[in-house]
């Protein structure tokens, strides 16, 4: 192992640490109304998640959709209507980015993955909830805002779903991106909130973007870990 490859460890680690540090910074802030430390703190985010997870070797698909969450995260740090709408198409960018990293998933080297049993069933769970969720949030919700956000919340349910392809740890991603973004919703529908809503929108969120990368360096690390060839055998023949 050469002196680059030994650092890369360091840096991820350094990398992951970083994050997990301003993630507390950020959820401290928001729990005590500090408006300053999550606005500094918010931005810095997504981009130290996307350089772990290329430092940590993830696909490019990773790594974009993790910058376009960081696109969302920064235009939703203000209330414009105009901002909510560009922060929705960017995070609807990174759904497409993590749809085209499960199908990259799907399919191991040299042959096809099968369906998993009762993925039917949980495809008909997810299509309930997001019917149900639509349809109520629906009447609450500005008119020019209804078929943004019924679009947007079609892409987000196909996205939590396809992350179980990329194992549980992915999944439980999926459901919690699902979670934060109905949260977000439900606000914008003017439902009653819990105390401190920014709080449970930005720890559900983040632990989604958390668990999903984890997911995908796991899976496409395994994947890159069993294309590598191996190492030459010698044989050593001793004449009497």
């Amino acid at each position: 192992m050469n002196a680059r490859h030994a650092r890369v460890p360091l840096v991820s680690f350094g990398l992951v640490t970083s994050f997990g540090l301003v993630t507390a910074a950020d959820l401290v802030s928001l729990a005590i109304g500090y408006d300053i430390g999550h606005t500094v703190a918010k931005p810095l985010l997504m981009p130290l998640l996307a350089a772990y997870a290329h430092v940590s070797g993830g696909p490019r698909m990773l790594v974009a959709a993790l910058l376009f969450g960081w696109g969302g995260d920064v235009l939703l740090l203000t209330d414009a209507e105009p901002a909510f709408l560009a922060g929705m198409a960017s995070f609807a960018a990174g759904h497409v980015c993590y749809l085209l990293l499960f199908r990259q998933a799907a399919a191991p080297i040299g042959r096809s993955r099968p369906r998993a049993p009762g993925s039917w069933l949980t495809a008909a769970a997810y299509a309930v909830a997001l019917g149900t969720t639509v349809t109520l949030l629906w009447p609450g919700l500005p008119a020019d805002l209804r078929v943004p956000v019924a679009g947007y919340s079609l892409l987000l349910t196909a996205m939590a779903y396809g992350a179980a392809r990329l194992g549980p740890v992915a999944a439980l991603g999926g459901v919690l991106f699902l979670l934060s973004d109905t949260l977000i919703a439900s606000g914008v529908a003017e439902w009653p909130q819990l105390p401190r809503p920014d709080f449970w929108i930005m720890i559900t969120y983040l632990a989604a973007q958390y668990l999903l990368a984890r997911g995908a360096l796991k899976v496409f690390g395994a994947r890159s870990e069993s294309s590598e060839p191996s190492e030459p055998s010698v044989e050593v023949t001793v004449a009497d």
